[in-house]
């Protein structure tokens, strides 16, 4: 059996067993591993150890359960296979950084601000809430599904279509000369890893980049890239949160959310402001 088979193996024993809440002692006897060369083995080829992909199938399908109002979260605890709604708790606080309580709640009494804008780069979909700037895309088709996608995300809350200083300071950010525009409040919704990722993206220089393995070594987890993939792209901020700064190891651009021309555009901005920024000293 090969390496990608065992691991294979391990997540299709997990998809059918995660509300025994298995050991890892048990995932590994499954694939015949010690405890110790399975955690290598599983964290290295799916970015997150054995005992975090667990948690994100059980905290998947607890989410499921809570879109049941009537369910107890006694009850989403027991049949997610928790011992106790503490678990649950801990489980969505880990992960969703908020209670079961206000993930079904959906961010009810939560006032967002949204606003549509022209960009150098496009038309710009831009929310805010008290707290800082909590969405910003690029439209790819029309205004009505853009601004639909982002609402399931908050699905409570309350949306009003206006302008704020957040979304006039975030669009300063995307003209040349950016790097004066001051700095900017982000309300955030995100896992803790996921946190870390866009934390190290915003240590970035303008006008340079950094490869996958780069991000991964910074945060401290190098078998993650794949990971860290999967964070960047869930970046809800574009061009805020630089994930236009981060390339293949070959040098390749790689992918992005809002297409390969936009992050051309954007880091070809960065250098001119750079080169402008260096011909005046």
């Amino acid at each position: 059996m090969t390496d990608y088979q065992r691991v294979a193996q391990a997540i299709t024993f997990l998809e059918a067993n995660f509300q025994e809440q298995p050991s890892l002692e048990e995932i590994a006897a499954q694939v015949h591993l010690s405890p110790f060369h399975f955690q290598r083995l599983f964290t290295s080829f799916a970015g997150v150890s054995p005992k975090k992909f667990l948690q994100y199938l059980s905290l998947n399908f607890a989410k499921n359960l809570l879109a049941n109002p009537r369910l107890p979260l006694t009850e989403v605890a027991y049949y997610t296979g928790l011992s106790g709604s503490s678990r649950l708790h801990d489980l969505f606080i880990h992960i969703e950084a908020m209670t079961p309580g206000e993930y079904r709640q959906g961010g009810i009494d939560l006032t967002i601000k949204y606003h549509f804008a022209d960009s150098l780069l496009g038309k710009v979909l831009l929310a805010s809430t008290d707290k800082g700037l909590c969405s910003v895309e690029f439209v790819q088709g029309n205004e009505k599904e853009a601004l639909i996608e982002i609402q399931q995300k908050w699905q409570n809350a309350r949306w009003i279509e206006i302008a704020t200083e957040f979304h006039h300071q975030a669009l300063e950010h995307l003209w040349p000369g950016a790097s004066s525009a001051g700095k900017l409040r982000l309300h955030l919704k995100g896992t803790p890893f996921q946190i870390k990722v866009w934390e190290a993206l915003l240590r970035i220089p303008e006008s340079e980049v950094r490869t996958y393995g780069d991000i991964a070594n910074e945060i401290q987890q190098p078998a993650a890239m794949r990971a860290v993939g999967t964070a960047i792209g869930n970046n809800p901020t574009a061009f805020l949160i630089p994930c236009h700064r981060v390339i293949r190891k070959n040098g390749d651009l790689g992918g992005y959310h809002w297409g390969l021309n936009r992050k051309k555009l954007l880091l070809g901005l960065e250098t001119i402001e750079k080169e402008v920024v260096d011909i005046s000293e």
